[in-house]
């Protein structure tokens, strides 16, 4: 179905080009808890209004609305809904997960799986970042296919494996897309040696595509990441020892920011390979995908500095940021 000739809501982001059941769900949750107009839907989603009555028919037939939408399930709508009204979403998506004792990374990936699935397509020119709970996300992933993927960050020494261009080419792989690189360290020995790499050894190209994408796909790291390299020169321990004392909480890309979700002040992050958060908010889709303890105060001040239209966590971090907010 078409969905780019129907109505946005102003206030809205861009409707997500595509449809699934959890779509029906949702919109039935909308009209017989939430008791809002089939027209309120319609504008709150991004769909047309013929769209929302077959949708509320179908949940009707396969009698989702008995029974989907019930108990514990009925929590996870709920909260998706809030947190889209409370942060000024397109779409949040919620995983069930409800052991605070245990890693949610794998029910986010999971999750962020079947979501890339269903929204990535054919035309689409998409960025993406780097980490565990995104390289866990491709065993989730249908495949299909894009025009693009850009790797957003530039190369880490932790192997084939554990690396930004490793995950790119597998993500280019699924979706039969060609794939562009950083060719160069994820994190140089200087801002200088930054701006020379980009104005003239040809990074300059691999960055200016970082303006012009359709969607960008990230996760946000802490400061116990052992994914994160140093700085060249000093064992990561200590650099990221430094990088508390001046105040971070997490990164974007090893982009460091605070607890208000500004970028600190810190040779790091003048030294890092990949386009400024700023930049990436040109994209039409940001999707940021991260969960877990360790990682609510980073998720909430990186809603702030990318300012993203989709939110993908686990329902006890969902709760956190509701709380908090």
């Amino acid at each position: 179905m078409a969905r780019h000739s129907e109505k946005v809501a102003p206030s809205a982001m861009a409707p997500l080009p595509r449809q699934s059941p959890r779509i029906r769900r949702r919109v039935a949750w909308m009209y017989y808890a939430e008791e809002m107009t089939q027209g309120a839907i319609a504008e709150r989603l991004g769909i047309g209004r013929v769209t929302v009555t077959r949708l509320l028919a179908e949940a009707r037939a396969l009698h989702e609305v008995s029974i989907s939408l019930r108990g514990g399930i009925a929590d996870l709508p709920r909260l998706e809904l809030a947190l889209e009204k409370r942060f000024g979403l397109s779409e949040a998506i919620v995983a069930p997960f409800s052991a605070a004792e245990v890693d949610p990374a794998s029910a986010i990936a999971a999750a962020t799986g079947r979501f890339l699935s269903e929204f990535l397509q054919p035309g689409m020119s998409v960025g993406v970042g780097w980490g565990r709970t995104l390289s866990r996300a491709l065993d989730y992933v249908d495949g299909g296919q894009v025009d693009r993927i850009v790797s957003l960050l530039g190369g880490t020494p932790e192997g084939q494996d554990e690396s930004p261009a490793h995950f790119a080419w597998q993500m280019a792989s699924l979706f039969r897309a060609r794939c562009h690189l950083v060719a160069a360290p994820a994190i140089v020995d200087s801002a200088e040696t930054r701006q020379v790499l980009i104005r003239h050894c040809g990074l300059g190209q691999s960055f200016a595509l970082a303006a012009k994408l359709d969607a960008v796909i990230v996760s946000v790291g802490g400061l116990t990441s052992d994914l994160f390299p140093g700085d060249g020169r000093r064992p990561a321990a200590a650099v990221l020892e430094e990088l508390a004392s001046a105040g971070a909480v997490g990164n974007l890309l090893f982009n460091w920011f605070d607890a208000q979700g500004a970028l600190i002040d810190h040779p790091v992050n003048r030294a890092v390979m990949s386009p400024a958060p700023a930049d990436l908010q040109q994209a039409r889709h940001r999707v940021l995908a991260s969960g877990g303890p360790d990682k609510r105060l980073a998720l909430r001040a990186a809603m702030t500095l990318l300012r993203p239209t989709v939110v993908i966590t686990d329902e006890l971090t969902a709760a956190a940021l509701l709380a908090e907010a």
